[in-house]
């Protein structure tokens, strides 16, 4: 393999596993777990507009099937950019480990710089 199949292959991985996170992240925990109201209340509990929880998870969710599908990569990959330096700032209070009561920064920030490059 040369050079430009490498960065290919690796491209390919890094788009498809943020595109599998965003989707565990939005569709599981978000609507799932923690419900979309609950969501909403925790960013109220934050000081954002609960509103904002619904709209997050829309990025999230169509960004993470975007980005497995390969559509339109980069503009949905930037566009998660905001969505998770937000949660890297939600999370900032929780210390650096993400395996912190309330989570840590940790994970949030690879995030933001996965979606980044």
């Amino acid at each position: 393999m040369n050079e430009r199949e490498l960065n290919q292959y690796g491209v390919f991985i890094l788009r498809v596993s943020l595109g599998i996170i965003l989707i565990a992240h939005s569709v599981y925990l978000k609507m799932m777990v923690f419900t979309l109201p609950g969501t909403a209340q925790f960013f109220t509990s934050i000081g954002l507009p609960g509103i904002l929880a619904y709209l997050v998870f829309a990025v999230e969710a169509i960004a993470g099937i975007a980005l497995i599908l390969g559509f339109k990569t980069r503009w949905f990959a930037a566009l998660t950019v905001p969505v998770l330096l937000g949660a890297t700032w939600a999370h900032f209070g929780a210390g650096w480990l993400f395996t912190n009561p309330n989570g840590g920064w940790e994970y949030p920030a690879f995030l933001s710089m996965a979606a980044a490059a």
